[in-house]
């Protein structure tokens, strides 16, 4: 039974910004002791995620996709390779008939939960993985979604955020990303809150508990982690709440961070502060 935990973001912490897994991050998270329990956490769709966990050797266990607002258990033996064990979905509605006003501009997708999106007009290619069906705007709104994304190709990051914390979103949970793109999931519902539910589900005590991501969307995860651990990457907003921050994903960053968690796992030292010891000595050299 795992005793530990280790959450990793993908794009940006574990997938490089060409949306690559180098052959040292694989490695190394295949290298780590059967007592941690990798859980990938991500703002990816499930069909965006699966062939990422496939890469990593992850075959057995959980993961978590659409920051928070889907927990699945990783299942060989069923026919998708998954079971979605959680599911938070809320009426987008009256958010999106405030972001309509707010950014008329927008592209908006609406979240089909092993399928694809729903779209209001199509996509930047390659930016959407699965089915992406244009739709009408009744349509965008008729039902329960796990996840809100808009979309702004022509304007820059922070342009498009401040028009969001202008149109003022209340209700919901929400993060602007790198780029002109913003998610908004149920209210309270975040990564963090998802990886609570994991960690209660394995019996794994807070202590040992390790994190590690780049944006905005993984705050909550850091601040959950015993041990949150920033990207080289991460913009300053992300590095000021982290403990540790890692050297940039395009030079494999992740990697002394997974190593000092090996270590610290192999030396049966309780997780923060081994991997704290660990990591230091490692990101030193």
């Amino acid at each position: 039974m795992a005793q530990r935990m280790l959450a990793l973001d993908l794009d940006g912490t574990t997938l490089n910004h060409m949306g690559e897994l180098s052959d040292r991050v694989r490695d190394a998270v295949r290298a780590l002791p059967d007592d941690v329990a990798v859980v990938v956490a991500t703002g990816r769709s499930i069909i965006a995620t699966t062939p990422v966990l496939e890469a990593l050797g992850l075959r057995q266990g959980y993961a978590i996709c659409s920051n928070g607002a889907l927990t699945l258990q990783i299942d060989p033996t069923v026919p998708q390779g998954y079971s979605i064990i959680d599911m938070v979905t809320f009426d987008p509605r009256a958010v999106l008939e405030k972001m309509r006003v707010a950014l008329p501009e927008a592209l908006i997708a609406v979240e089909e939960p092993g399928i694809g999106f729903k779209v209001s007009k199509h996509f930047p290619d390659g930016e959407l993985m699965g089915e992406s069906r244009e739709v009408e705007w009744d349509e965008l709104i008729a039902h329960p979604v796990t996840r809100v994304t808009l979309r702004q190709p022509e304007a820059t990051a922070e342009e498009f955020m401040e028009l969001v914390e202008r149109a003022g979103l209340h209700g919901v949970s929400y993060a602007v990303g790198w780029s002109a793109w913003l998610d908004i999931n149920p209210e309270g519902v975040s990564k963090g809150s998802a990886l609570e539910l994991v960690r209660r589900r394995l019996q794994i005590e807070p202590i040992n508990t390790v994190a590690c991501g780049d944006q905005r969307n993984d705050l909550e995860m850091l601040h959950w982690a015993a041990w949150g651990v920033a990207m080289g990457n991460a913009p300053d907003q992300v590095k000021a709440i982290a403990d540790e921050v890692a050297g940039h994903v395009d030079e494999d960053g992740l990697v002394p961070i997974l190593e000092a968690v090996a270590q610290a796992a192999r030396d049966g030292v309780p997780f923060r502060e081994g991997v704290q010891s660990a990591a230091t000595a490692r990101l030193e050299l």
